[in-house]
């Protein structure tokens, strides 16, 4: 095996020798970071603190497995089978896209725009949970379902719901179908769904690729909004007059979503930019 993992601080230096022609330096730190949290329950700043406690031999061939499947490509949340997001604790699987930092970005504006929020939350799309649970932590008087028409998934998220200790309806449900009712109208439509085009595929990593599910990241080029139209038809159901949706979008879609959402009827239809600069949010409100 070449070095020994002895203690904590052993972990370091072996990730950066097996890891080091395959990921840049960075992303090796990041990485130790994350795989140290996940085992040891500790922070950056406790495990300098902490660097010389043993390392068990289970935890060291915990360590040796973990490391195979980075080099491999796999990504280190898969391998963990668990993320951090919006300071929650969410497990994921094959069957369920990655939580993304935009995606944080998205539930922080709607905890911001709508403090001591005390009506009904809809989550599109669910996946892992990941957007539900955290405004049900964080709009703690809120009333919060989210639907797939992914079981898998949609058995992911109740245990992830009972992870972070909110309570929260999962339903499995297709938003294609437009007869769709959900019991009374809902406040707030939030989703996150597939809007990378298959022409952009080219462009995506290539660990997204061989790993991530394809059906919750791509869309045809022929009907881009196919997503956006679907839950908004949805909305006309199931969205109580003044409330709100809000969208992850692609970066390139902004402009379109907005016109189609005003030709459907919705005001103040606005692009909000993520931290990166890139028109990344589309929030609208549906007329009385």
């Amino acid at each position: 095996m070449g070095l020994k993992i002895r203690t904590i601080k052993d972990i370091r230096l072996y990730l950066i020798k097996e890891l080091g022609k395959t990921y840049p330096e960075p992303e090796i730190n990041a990485l130790i970071s994350i795989i140290i949290r996940s085992l040891f329950g500790i922070s950056e700043l406790k495990r300098l603190v902490l660097s010389e406690i043993p390392v068990t031999g289970k935890q060291q061939q915990k360590i040796i497995n973990i490391c195979r499947e980075l080099k491999d490509g796999k990504p280190v949340q898969y391998v963990l089978g668990e993320t951090s997001f919006y300071n929650c604790t969410i497990k994921v699987n094959s069957e369920t896209l990655i939580p993304r930092p935009e995606t944080e970005e998205l539930v922080d504006l709607i905890i911001r725009e709508n403090r001591g929020f005390r009506g009904k939350i809809i989550d599109i799309g669910t996946g892992t949970g990941c957007i539900a649970i955290a405004l049900a932590v964080n709009l703690p008087g809120s009333s919060v379902t989210g639907i797939d028409i992914s079981e898998s998934a949609v058995a992911l998220a109740k245990q992830n719901a009972q992870l972070n200790n909110v309570q929260i309806t999962f339903t499995v449900s297709d938003i294609f179908d437009e007869q769709v009712r959900l019991p009374g109208k809902t406040d707030i439509i939030v989703s996150n769904p597939p809007y990378i085009t298959e022409s952009e595929k080219r462009l995506v990593a290539r660990n997204v690729i061989d790993y991530e599910p394809h059906t919750a990241l791509f869309v045809p080029d022929s009907n881009p909004l196919v997503y956006y139209r679907a839950i908004t038809m949805f909305a006309v159901n199931n969205l109580a007059a003044g409330g709100k949706i809000y969208f992850e979008i692609n970066e390139a879609m902004g402009n379109s979503l907005v016109r189609f959402l005003e030709s459907m009827g919705y005001s103040k239809a606005e692009i909000v930019k993520d931290i990166n600069g890139k028109d990344r949010i589309v929030k609208t409100i549906r007329n009385g």
